[in-house]
């Protein structure tokens, strides 16, 4: 029916870090210092991480993530994190934003059947 989280265990991503929360496909960025002299070294840029604690409305609770600016304003864009979760695509995801995103589909499927399951009542009454 969903996905499960065991297809996302075979791949070998080389930004490990962005699987663990809602990096928006940030990864690390990686260039050049080049002062007067010229002489370039390679250094890398990190992304813009926080740690958030994100209300779900179809959960009922507070999680906690790491987010990444762009995901925050994106988050914002959508209006919840629940939408932002359901309308990403999960190569954006990764495996946590992937393993909330399955919690919510399920609560929204159960909370369905309950509305559903009390609207008979109602009719048949």
């Amino acid at each position: 029916m969903f996905p499960t989280l065991r297809l996302f265990d075979v791949v070998s991503l080389p930004f490990k870090r962005s699987q663990l929360g809602l990096f928006q496909g940030k990864t690390k960025q990686y260039g050049n210092n080049i002062p007067f002299s010229k002489k370039k070294t390679r250094r890398s840029w990190l992304p813009n991480v926080h740690n958030k604690h994100l209300f779900s409305d179809s959960l009922q609770r507070i999680i906690r993530f790491k987010v990444t600016a762009r995901a925050l304003r994106t988050i914002k864009k959508h209006g919840s994190l629940d939408e932002y979760l359901l309308k990403t695509k999960p190569e954006l995801l990764g495996w946590e934003g992937m393993r909330v995103r399955l919690a919510i589909k399920e609560a929204q499927a159960l909370k369905g059947t309950k509305e559903a399951a009390q609207e008979e009542t109602q009719a048949i009454s």
